[in-house]
């Protein structure tokens, strides 16, 4: 089984969407997890609200650290920033990149739901054949 790490700053949405996606497109065959350079604390209840309208729930998640992964066990890190400075971690794992605007700057349900499509799009659409849909 495979885990992949999704980053953002926040840890707030981008991150927590993704990971709350790949574990509904991926089921049993991965370990998704989030985390943030700069954690807010909380998920933002817009990216909740987002998720629940796609079926999917990640009102238990918690915004945490990157400090808070062991990044041994990770084989795949993808970072979710756009214009903000993504973090950077050390590791021997792959990497993906994924520009995805913060919802969070506009604030809206549908600059949330914008996000969650797109992220939903790059998992279905660019990620390395070893990963089963």
């Amino acid at each position: 089984m495979k885990t992949i790490l999704f980053l953002c700053v926040a840890n707030s949405a981008r991150s927590q969407m993704a990971q709350g996606l790949a574990r509904q497109l991926f089921g049993q065959h991965i370990t998704a997890l989030s985390a943030g350079s700069a954690p807010s604390g909380q998920v933002n209840p817009l990216a909740v609200q987002a998720m629940k309208a796609a079926g999917i729930d990640i009102s238990r998640h918690r915004s945490k650290s990157v400090d808070d992964i062991d990044l041994s066990t990770v084989d795949l890190a993808i970072t979710l920033c756009a214009e903000e400075v993504c973090p950077a971690v050390a590791g021997k794992f792959s990497r993906l990149h994924w520009p995805v605007d913060d919802p969070v700057i506009f604030n809206t349900p549908a600059a949330f739901n914008r996000a969650r499509d797109r992220i939903k799009h790059y998992l279905m659409d660019n990620m390395p054949p070893d990963y089963p849909l």
